[in-house]
This record gives C-alpha cells, sequence and structure tokens, in this order.
C-alpha cells in the first residue's frame, strides 16, 4: 500500500492525521508544503480535480485521493481502508 499525505504544520486535522497512520504503523511519505502552500493547495487542486477549496491534509493511498482525516476516519471505519 502506498501512502502519501500533504500536511501543514499548523493543521490539527494533519496532526491527527499523522497520529493514526503512526498508530496503526502505516507507511507513508508525508509532504509538507508549509513553505510554498498556495501553489501547493493549487497543484494538489489540478492533480485530484479538486472543486473549491483544497483543504490539509490530503491523503492519497495507491494514486487515489481520500481527502482529509475526517474522510480517512469514514473509510477505515466502514471497512473500505485497512491497515
Amino acid at each position: 500500500m502506498n501512502v502519501e499525505i500533504y500536511t501543514v504544520d499548523y493543521c490539527p486535522f494533519c496532526k491527527k492525521a499523522i497520529a493514526f497512520l503512526d498508530e496503526h504503523k502505516v507507511n507513508y511519505k508525508r509532504t509538507r508544503i508549509d513553505d510554498n502552500e498556495d501553489t501547493w493547495r493549487k497543484k494538489l487542486g489540478e492533480m485530484y480535480n479538486i472543486k473549491g477549496d483544497v483543504t490539509v491534509p490530503q491523503i492519497i493511498i495507491d494514486g487515489k485521493r481520500i481527502g482529509g482525516y475526517t474522510d480517512l476516519m469514514e473509510a477505515y471505519n466502514k471497512g473500505e481502508i485497512k491497515f
């Protein structure tokens, strides 16, 4: 399973997502977008066809955009994602 997560350091949902992944011993690639946040948000929107505001974290599993922390938890609780 290939997991990517895009975060900013000030985001509480980013911290929750990272803690959840760490707790479940998931290997992931974290990209901090703090230094170039506006550019990264635009780039992520284009890459994953996100309509409207691009929020963080953005979680990508096996090339498929899951969304943010709430989306991750929903998919996990429904059994759509297993770690």
